[in-house]
């Protein structure tokens, strides 16, 4: 049975804990509104523009544009993006097994052949990958921490660099969706070629008359790279708040874990304290009777 002393030093390290897993709380707490407000003020340029992109999508420019145009798949390329930092729950677990199940159940034949590269956005995802035998083409680490459009832009060109040049013939994207500060949603996404078939489904949702100058094969040509660049930047956006919003619910969590095992711990000791006091004045009574029966 735990003594007095050690159960003392387990409430008090218990109680240092608590006040560790509130403040990292309360920290992303204040990083997930400044997430939540770039997210906010991405999302309509990134409809906006995706409004371009079902207008001209079935004029013969966009769909005879190489970033469209479907080849056969002998290289794939997929982009992985976690955070930089843990304790935020599955977050970053689940993005990694979704990496390697989707390589293992799509692009099995390819991966054993070495034709499978990896682009790992995250420390985390980047210091599980590499360490591992993955073909890790781009590495992204810490760029969270001062999270810019540069990033996207960089990335995005990388991207499209390697696609054009043939070192792979698809690229998806495997990130987590922010609905909320309690629930993410994992997507796995066709980054290229663009999937025109999909942006046609929807045009018949959207109305737009444009007027294009100098003309749609130049706009067309302009516009695909920074559609993949936006995007890009929109799934950076919501993998930082869906990683500020886990964080937020798993430092909450363990603070009431804490609280919890801290009332669990003071019944302990106080049942302990009672018990020892209990055992004493039981010593003091057996003592004092001894001393009477002695005399008599």
């Amino acid at each position: 049975m735990a003594t007095l002393r050690e159960i003392r030093r387990r409430i008090s390290g218990v109680k240092s804990t608590e006040k560790i897993t509130k403040a990292m709380k309360m920290v992303a707490a204040a990083k997930l509104r400044r997430a939540q407000s770039a997210l906010s003020a991405a999302r309509p340029y990134s409809r906006k523009i995706g409004e371009l992109m079902q207008h001209l999508a079935t004029t013969s420019d966009f769909v005879g544009n190489r970033l469209v145009v479907k080849r056969d798949i002998a290289k794939v390329a997929v982009v992985a993006v976690t955070a930089d930092r843990g304790f935020c729950g599955a977050f970053n677990s689940n993005i990694i097994k979704a990496t390697i199940e989707l390589i293992r159940s799509e692009y099995s034949n390819l991966d054993a052949l070495g034709r499978v590269n990896l682009f790992t956005v995250g420390k985390k995802g980047s210091d599980f990958f590499s360490k591992r035998k993955f073909n890790v083409a781009g590495n992204y680490s810490g760029i969270f921490h001062d999270l810019t459009f540069a990033v996207a832009e960089n990335l995005a060109s990388a991207i499209i660099r390697g696609y054009l040049a043939g070192d792979y013939d698809r690229v998806d994207i495997v990130y987590n969706e922010f609905k909320s500060v309690m629930h993410q949603r994992l997507v796995i996404e066709q980054f290229l070629p663009i999937p025109a078939d999909e942006l046609m489904k929807e045009k018949k949702h959207v109305e737009l008359n444009y007027i294009y100058e100098p003309d749609k094969a130049s706009i067309v040509s302009a516009l695909i790279p920074k559609h993949l660049e936006y995007q890009l930047w929109r799934i950076l956006l919501e993998s930082n708040a869906a990683a500020e919003g886990a964080r937020m619910a798993a430092m909450d969590n363990a603070s009431e874990n804490a609280f919890e095992l801290i009332q669990a711990l003071s019944l302990q000791y106080n049942k302990a304290r009672q018990g020892a006091i209990t055992k004493e004045l039981l010593e003091v009574v057996s003592g004092a009777e001894a001393l009477t029966s002695s005399a008599g």
